[in-house]
């Protein structure tokens, strides 16, 4: 009896044990799994078309029609979409685009009737479409049209240039997307060779589209005046000082710059007492390195004045600005 007891009790405990850690694992897994970052679920589908008003549809529902030398920015769930155009003579443009997640994509699609088709399928007419300009980073999509009556398996070879742009999908068929990023300023040249694989030089036929990628706008960095002291005492200086080393200590890219001017009327060197008691009391007193420092001699202005700016990395340094020429200094004597 005393053996089952001594059985049933240390088999209770492992199984305690057990539930557990198997609770434990359950918490960090779903810890580990909540703490993923989301993904963009959308991507958006910019398109429009040479002429304008014709209906586009994807897949099988209605999305207005497009606007010439403009384009529509239709949102879509991330994967392949079937895109339909209406073209003025009732035919339907049809392509199985891809729209990545967070990317968007450029469809653009020119209309141009095409002439009557000889007897001989060769030579047949080929059109390369793409959109004008994309922005820098964006994808673009060079789509063919190729009116082949012949019976032959047409064969689709895309040259891109620059080397730099990466054909993302569509090697070997009607439709290629390209990345643009990192062309900004460039133009992006699809050229397309089609041929139906007989060595009739007749039936080797080619076709190609620009588009130009926008340079990405460039943020301009500037320094900013963070305070200015002007004929204050030292007590006052060292305030203001202080609240400049808080900013340093918070951006350590950034630097500081301290303009200091002479008045028309300080005594002699009353700039140099200036520019040394600031430096002092911001390096030893504040411990901020001095090679995150700038001091300038301003010049001269109506009274002393000490400029504090706050220089970002990347930023133009601030330039001095005195109001008074030298020759119309009158300093005093030093008490």
């Amino acid at each position: 009896m005393q053996t089952s007891r001594f059985f049933f009790a240390r088999n209770f405990k492992f199984a305690i044990l057990l539930l557990g850690a198997v609770t434990f694992f359950a918490f960090v897994s779903s810890v580990e799994v909540s703490a993923k970052p989301k993904k963009a679920k959308y991507g958006i589908i910019k398109i429009q078309s040479d002429p304008g008003g014709l209906l586009v549809t994807i897949d099988g529902i209605p999305r207005g029609e497009t606007v010439k030398n403009d384009y529509r920015s239709i949102q879509l769930d991330a994967g392949m979409h079937t895109v339909s155009v209406t073209l003025p003579n009732g035919k339907l443009w049809t392509r199985e685009i891809e729209v990545p997640a967070g990317r968007v994509k450029c469809v653009n699609v020119n209309y141009r009737p095409l002439p009557p088709m000889a007897k001989s399928p060769c030579p047949y007419p080929v059109s390369v479409s793409a959109p004008q300009t994309v922005n820098d980073g964006e994808i673009i999509t060079f789509a063919a049209d190729v009116s082949y009556g012949g019976a032959g398996n047409l064969r689709y070879v895309w040259t891109v240039n620059p080397t730099a742009a990466k054909v993302i999908s569509g090697a070997g068929t009607p439709t290629i997307t390209v990345d643009s990023t990192g062309l900004g300023a460039q133009r992006v040249i699809a050229t397309l060779v089609v041929d139906d694989r007989s060595s009739d030089p007749m039936c080797r036929q080619s076709a190609q589209s620009v588009a130009v990628v926008r340079a990405p706008e460039r943020k301009v960095i500037v320094a900013r005046e963070f305070d200015e002291c002007d004929n204050c005492t030292f007590d006052d200086q060292k305030a203001r000082l202080d609240n400049l080393a808080v900013e340093l200590q918070n951006d350590p890219s950034a630097r500081a710059y301290i303009i200091a001017y002479g008045g028309r009327y300080s005594p002699l060197a009353q700039v140099e007492v200036l520019m040394k008691r600031a430096r002092d009391y911001i390096v030893d007193q504040r411990g901020i390195d001095g090679s995150r420092l700038t001091i300038v001699n301003g010049g001269f202005r109506e009274s002393d004045n000490v400029e504090l700016w706050v220089v970002p990395s990347g930023a133009t340094p601030p330039r001095a600005t005195p109001t008074v020429q030298a020759g119309e200094v009158k300093p005093r004597k030093a008490r």
